[in-house]
């Protein structure tokens, strides 16, 4: 694909892994490495993910913005969960990662409510992070070890999809609308 023409003519998925492309060629089955701008975890695998942070020896997030969500784990059947949701608070203040308490939410509307932002990248540890494309984000579900790699800075590597467009001409017919 010739990337000045996908810049003009491509879809909005090919913009935006164009605009993020930090190594690779978009070819299908090609490794790309993109430039992530956000990222998202929730409390069912932010653990881990708070851990591979420490193991990394990181100071700070270097995304725009990591956001921390408690929002799977909530039922305190015993004090494992709770734990976990101290450790959680206490590392995203230490690592400078919003913080989504039990309440606010299900992480990825509340992600894409109060920080999704058309253009921008997001990686998420929740197999849902992708319901933010539909706001013009390019949105990957991931692994915990990625998405603490994407918080320190690092790019996300992935292979290339072939990327489907669909173009839609003329006029609905009179009568008729778009579903919203």
């Amino acid at each position: 694909m010739d990337l000045p023409r996908a810049r003009a003519h491509g879809t909005v998925t090919q913009r935006l892994i164009d605009d993020h492309l930090l190594s690779g060629r978009m070819e299908p089955g090609e490794e790309i490495a993109l430039r992530v701008d956000q990222t998202l975890t929730q409390d069912a695998t932010g653990t881990l993910v708070m851990q591979e942070l420490e193991a990394l020896a990181l100071d700070r997030v270097r995304t725009e913005a990591s956001v921390q969500y408690v929002d799977h784990n909530i039922l305190q059947a015993d004090e494992r969960n709770a734990e976990d949701h101290l450790f959680l608070r206490s590392a995203a203040r230490r690592f400078g990662l919003w913080f989504s308490k039990p309440g606010n939410g299900v992480s990825h509307p509340t992600h894409m409510h109060h920080f999704g932002a058309p253009g921008k990248t997001l990686a998420g540890s929740d197999s849902h992070t992708c319901a933010a494309g539909s706001l013009g984000m390019l949105a990957i579900g991931t692994g915990g070890l990625e998405v603490a790699l994407a918080m320190a800075g690092r790019p996300l590597h992935l292979t290339m999809p072939k990327v489907w467009g669909i173009r839609l001409t003329g006029e609905l017919p009179r009568g008729s609308a778009p579903r919203t």
